[in-house]
């Protein structure tokens, strides 16, 4: 049987390895109880070494917190360019798509072609996406109204919500705080995640644009799970272990 530095030494090894660990493998691997693990990740969170998780630890701090949108465009800026340039190319002709708020979707903005595209209209929550689009006379854009948050430069609550069930689009476009393989697409900001709820009730097909960062993190509110997603668009920062993961789930995964 293995001593206790030998058991600390093997759970960091694999968060190492994989970034997350499951206490009933840890438990499997080590022929010990699930007790003894739970004790070992406390005392090992207790040192700064991992972050505890329902059924398991994690390598990086879970949670995610609310940071103004001015701030999280200098965050990830090369992934989240290559993120909309691919997501872009996912437009067509004649569609009605609508784009939620986020610094990843404001990339795709940047991106979208309308020169080659005929009677594109678009539906979105964010003020700084609807400015950049409006330079492009080619484009219908429908800013939904509603109660104004700062930190996102987007729009949230009921009246936003309920001026969505008079439309039906062909192609939603998503951004999150959090992708977490248990607990499922999470944001700061419980009123944006209602709002999000009904983007994906009336589109067609829901893209989640989120760089590799976004993975193994929880917001406060959550918007859905993975049924409700049809295709992530992320960088190769994301691990084997999740794509697999995603790929059975049903989830398409492209990864720019």
């Amino acid at each position: 049987m293995i001593n206790i530095t030998e058991r600390h030494q093997h759970i960091i090894n694999k968060l190492q390895q994989k970034g997350q660990v499951a206490v009933l493998d840890l438990c499997d691997e080590l022929s010990v109880s699930s007790v003894t693990i739970r004790k070992d990740l406390k005392l090992l969170e207790d040192k700064g070494l991992l972050f505890r998780t329902h059924g398991g630890a994690t390598q990086n701090n879970p949670y995610t917190i609310d940071r103004p949108v001015n701030e999280k465009e200098h965050m990830q800026i090369n992934e989240k360019h290559r993120i909309g340039v691919a997501a872009a190319k996912l437009i067509e002709p004649n569609d009605s798509i609508l784009i939620a708020s986020g610094t990843t979707v404001m990339a795709l903005a940047k991106n979208i072609q309308p020169a080659a595209l005929k009677n594109l209209t678009v539906i979105t929550s964010a003020l700084n996406v609807a400015l950049e689009l409006i330079r492009h006379p080619e484009i219908e854009i429908m800013q939904l109204g509603g109660l104004l948050r700062r930190s996102s430069s987007s729009v949230t609550g009921p009246y936003s919500e309920n001026i969505l069930t008079d439309f039906s689009c062909s192609k939603l476009f998503l951004g999150v705080d959090g992708i977490d393989l248990e607990f499922g697409f999470t944001t700061t900001n419980v009123m944006e995640a209602h709002l999000n709820r009904q983007m994906i009730n009336i589109s067609q097909k829901t893209i989640v644009l989120a760089d590799s960062s976004k993975f193994g993190k929880r917001g406060f509110g959550r918007i859905c799970g993975f049924e409700d997603i049809d295709q992530i668009i992320t960088d190769k920062g994301i691990s084997e272990h999740t794509h697999k993961a995603l790929q059975g789930m049903g989830v398409k995964v492209t990864i720019v």
